[in-house]
């Protein structure tokens, strides 16, 4: 028998004998089992003499066999751990003392919603790489609140992504310009750019730059719905968390009468107000379908909002434009 050997046979006599004591304090649980194993332990120290003889240890436990040994001793404290944790359950972080949860919620509609409703548009963008969802939430809020702006394109997109990147104005500039200049100017363009497997995390800070330059470039296509009298009907889609927005707008003209009118496919129920030069008219859609919602006698060259409201989705409404296109 080498060194090793016997160096684990003390260790495993001494654990033994351990357990010997402790249940010398409890005498009611010498031969009690543990949880249907009996307690080996207690019959392997039962020798009056100083000696361990080997004709006083049960066969399983023959100290030449160490494997054995080895393997009922684990199976042993695995059973005391699992009665442990039995009468002791372990509680969460959160929790002061143990409470009993529900299997459902009762009320999935409401609860299972995501917080953002309007997020699922972004997989209708033509991008490289997916922004993390704080990311595209800011810019798409920084875009509704530039859509109403007189300003230029390239300084609308400065403006929307300067808050993600305060401290380099000339680079954001630069990229921009490069931004508007790309190929890729239309969300609806059959050809698409290759989707990488990198993350945005892994991205240099000027790529992440481009990125969400060209992030706020779609959104602020996807939100803008220019007509004109050679272009009366323009057609948009937008995703959400309950499913597609489908809006079309269309202006009318039949002598002196006009009208603008936005017909509408929606997921769930929700209103559509549209307004501008002064009036306002309102539509809702008490679940998912077809609503419609029109101004009467409106010149073209005026600039019109849309606004669509999912209160079962979503607390902030979406804003859309109706320019005049030039």
């Amino acid at each position: 028998m080498n060194s090793d050997s016997e160096s684990l046979q003390h260790q495993l006599l001494a654990l033994a004998l351990a357990s010997d004591v402790e249940a010398g304090l409890h005498p009611s649980a010498e031969c009690e089992e543990i949880d249907g194993v009996e307690n080996p332990l207690f019959e392997t120290t039962t020798s009056t003499s100083g000696d361990f003889e080997s004709e006083g240890i049960p066969q399983t436990f023959q100290l030449g066999e160490i494997p054995t040994v080895q393997e009922r001793f684990q199976a042993l404290i695995k059973r005391r751990l699992q009665v442990q944790i039995q009468n002791h359950p372990p509680l969460f972080p959160w929790e002061t003392q143990l409470r009993d949860y529900p299997d459902y919620v009762d009320s999935p509609s409401v609860a299972l919603v995501p917080a953002y409703g309007w997020m699922a548009q972004q997989s209708k963008l033509n991008i490289p790489v997916s922004l993390p969802d704080k990311v595209f939430r800011q810019l798409l809020e920084k875009c509704q609140a530039m859509l109403l702006s007189s300003l230029p394109l390239g300084a609308k997109l400065v403006q929307v992504v300067e808050s993600l990147f305060p401290n380099d104005a000339q680079a954001l500039n630069d990229l921009a310009g490069m931004v508007l200049r790309s190929p890729y100017r239309s969300v609806d363009a059959p050809e698409r750019m290759p989707i990488q497997e990198s993350d945005y995390s892994d991205l240099g800070e000027r790529q992440q730059m481009a990125l969400s330059l060209l992030v706020a470039k779609q959104l602020l296509e996807n939100l803008t719905l220019p007509i004109s009298d050679s272009n009366p009907v323009v057609e948009r889609q937008w995703l959400t968390s309950a499913g597609a927005i489908n809006l079309k707008v269309e202006y009318q003209s039949q002598g002196r009468v006009t009208k603008l009118c936005v017909m509408g496919t929606v997921p769930t129920a929700g209103i559509l107000t549209l307004q501008g030069n002064g009036t306002q008219a309102k539509a809702m859609s008490s679940s998912s379908g077809c609503v419609s919602v029109e101004l009467y006698g409106q010149p073209l060259n005026q600039t019109y909002t849309l606004e669509v409201e999912f209160p079962e989705l979503e607390q902030q409404s979406l804003l859309f434009v109706i320019p005049p296109m030039m």
